[in-house]
């Protein structure tokens, strides 16, 4: 089976793991954002104490951090390559790394391109900055002005890879995973 591959991203504290988490308890096949524990062991193992909203403070070798989360997302494609299932949900899809090195201005290599040229996403969702349900917590670090210029660099990236990202209005969950599925179901 032809597994089609959906991505909902957003800059943080927009709302998508609640989607994702939506989607899973209504038995689709979800892919969890692995970056959360990353900035946690970070954290836990780095020397920075004041709060700073770039993760890759608090790690020794930032392009590993960048390179082994490349990694884990293409992982998560490869493996839904796999399944029998018509629709695969991603919390955050390979674009993202690149969107978040080029917000922390950090250089990055053809690899990195490549990586995201070979791992394909059939549709992308993002979920735009809302201020009403933005939250802070231990491993989101970013702002809410940062949240919003990181949606510019998520638009950015996906549109520079090919992709139309489709925004997700703002609305209660269970309107938004609605949203989601009525739209692939039309298409």
């Amino acid at each position: 089976m032809n597994t089609k591959k959906v991505v909902i991203t957003g800059a943080p504290g927009t709302g998508k793991t609640s989607i994702i988490n939506d989607l899973e308890n209504k038995g689709f096949q979800c892919f969890h954002e692995i970056i959360r524990d990353m900035t946690s062991e970070a954290k836990i193992n780095g020397e920075s104490s004041e709060f700073i909203s770039n993760p890759l403070v608090f790690v020794d070798d930032a392009m590993q951090f960048n390179k082994d989360l490349l990694s884990g997302r293409a992982k998560h494609h490869e493996e839904s390559q796999h399944l029998n299932v018509a629709l695969s949900f991603f919390d955050r899809g390979v674009p993202d790394v690149l969107a978040y090195m080029d917000f922390f201005e950090q250089a990055y290599g053809e690899d990195f391109i490549a990586v995201c040229k070979n791992h394909r996403y059939d549709v992308i969702f993002i979920v735009p900055p809302w201020k009403e349900i933005y939250i802070s917590d231990n491993e989101r670090l970013e702002t809410f002005e940062e949240a919003e210029k990181l949606h510019n660099a998520l638009m950015k990236t996906y549109t520079t890879f090919g992709y139309e990202p489709i925004l997700v209005p703002k609305k209660p969950v269970e309107q938004r995973t609605t949203f989601i599925l009525d739209l692939l179901n039309n298409n």
